[in-house]
């Protein structure tokens, strides 16, 4: 099954990973098509917002085992001997991309995680800007527990996002942490009930599209931007694009709405 893409009229994208036979992990061919999806909201200028989550009772659990290994070794020999960077629209870093590690996307993601959240699944949990979950989710860097590392941005995410030690329970112990749990580390931003996941993550997107996308854009650029440097760099950062987003015309539509007592248009320029 596919990782669908569907667009509304409210500037709302739903990303949906649907392999529920596999509990939605990942082998190469839904890794490509995850990092499709997001290169697609990146650059389509009607989406503002995007919604992640997946299907029946998980939200994603990472590669699959069984298949994405042999998968990329194979697709890692064949590029290595043919000298080029992809394949039949396969690449060696769909892996880290479809998990939003090293992009470059400044557009809010929320994740409405509606079951397991584990390996990849938190990785990508990682990139996301705000998360809401059903008490029936849970979540883990379970890689230790297989002998393996969790290579997707996690170990430097994590312990930036949530307190040191809940950082290190989570990479260390490698164990399940429910979603109240992980509500108490600060991972998550509310649980609620299942039936009122899409509803909540509905409402957070929608708060955000209220304000001005190039403003929110920004915003999360300058933060994204700021962590990776020392203070001083990150206020040149922070200054400079101040400077961009007050000289551009939501700028100037935003304050004349106030005064004219109207909602804004926006355009993102």
């Amino acid at each position: 099954m596919p990782v669908h893409y569907e667009l509304g009229d409210d500037h709302v994208v739903w990303i949906t990973i649907d392999r529920l036979h596999a509990m939605n992990s990942m082998d190469m061919d839904h890794f490509a098509q995850l990092r499709r999806a997001w290169d697609r909201f990146g650059e389509e200028d009607d989406a503002w917002v995007a919604i992640i989550t997946g299907v029946g009772n998980a939200f994603c659990t990472g590669a699959d085992l069984k298949t994405y290994i042999p998968e990329i070794t194979k697709l890692q020999k064949e590029i290595s001997t043919r000298e080029v960077e992809e394949i039949d629209g396969y690449r060696i870093d769909d892996g880290v991309r479809a998990v939003l590690r090293g992009t470059k996307l400044y557009k809010p993601i929320v994740a409405a995680v509606n079951g397991a959240c584990v390996a990849g699944g938190m990785e990508m949990l990682g990139g996301c800007d705000i998360r809401v979950a059903c008490p029936e989710a849970y979540f883990g860097v379970m890689e230790p527990k297989r002998g393996l590392f969790a290579g997707g941005g996690t170990t430097v995410r994590l312990p930036r996002q949530v307190p040191f030690p809940a950082a290190m329970e989570f990479l260390l112990c490698a164990d399940k942490v429910p979603a109240e749990q992980a509500l108490a580390f600060g991972l998550l931003n509310a649980v609620v009930p299942k039936e009122e996941l899409r509803a909540k993550a509905e409402e957070y997107a929608h708060r955000i599209t209220a304000n001005g996308p190039l403003a929110v854009r920004k915003t999360k650029e300058s933060v994204l931007r700021g962590l990776a440097v020392d203070m001083k760099e990150a206020y040149r950062i922070e200054s400079s694009i101040a400077t961009e987003v007050f000289s551009s015309e939501d700028a100037k539509e935003g304050p004349a709405a106030f005064v004219e007592k109207r909602p804004p248009r926006w355009t993102g320029r």
